[in-house]
């Protein structure tokens, strides 16, 4: 019987070439690929490094005016009115407060929101938040976190307005361990 045994034709090198083309191809989308990804997760990351920014620097930059923007700060308890009024036709739930600004750095936060809701000095802007209910937690010196924009537009007698589409809200009792006498007082006590 004969044998027969496949042998590899010998090419004139363009196999070789055509490999190498191909698998350039394939690194250099690979690499596009890793690229892409590694920039939205670092672009990603950096613009939810801040969860919000204070009073001061939302007065203090002319760019955050009519960007929707993430505040936070003190409620000034002796502000906040909650009425009704007719927008479009419709009876609308208006709530309306000043929050105090609350210096970045910290080291406790009860402490900070009552130096803040109470310094008559501390820069403020007057918030309203049209079509949500009344929250319980709105109060003197609780820490108020919103979303929304700033007009200075003037809304009460030429005071740049924050219209705040959500309200987040962190009681301060909570936050004053160190501070016993700002404890609500036990039910029937």
């Amino acid at each position: 019987m004969a044998e027969a045994a496949w042998e590899k034709p010998l090419g004139t090198g363009a196999a070789p070439r055509s490999w190498s083309v191909e698998r350039l191809k394939f690194l250099i989308g690979g690499v596009l690929i890793l690229g892409a990804v590694a920039y939205l997760m670092i672009s990603g990351t950096l613009a939810g490094a801040r969860y919000y920014i204070t009073v001061d620097q939302l007065l203090s930059n002319q760019e955050y005016v009519g960007q929707t923007v993430r505040v936070s700060g003190a409620v000034i308890g002796s502000t906040i009115t909650n009425t009704t009024e007719i927008i479009n036709g419709v009876e609308t739930q208006i709530i309306e407060f000043d929050v105090a600004n609350v210096p970045e750095n910290y080291t406790d936060l009860g402490q900070a929101l009552y130096e803040a809701a109470n310094n008559p000095n501390a820069q403020t802007v007057h918030v309203r938040v049209e079509g949500q209910p009344m929250p319980d937690l709105l109060q003197h010196e609780a820490q108020a976190i919103l979303s929304g924009t700033l007009n200075r537009d003037g809304g009460q007698g030429g005071v740049p307005v924050f219209y705040a589409t959500e309200l987040l809200l962190k009681c301060p009792t909570r936050m004053s361990e160190t501070y016993p006498d700002l404890t609500p007082a036990a039910p029937g006590a």
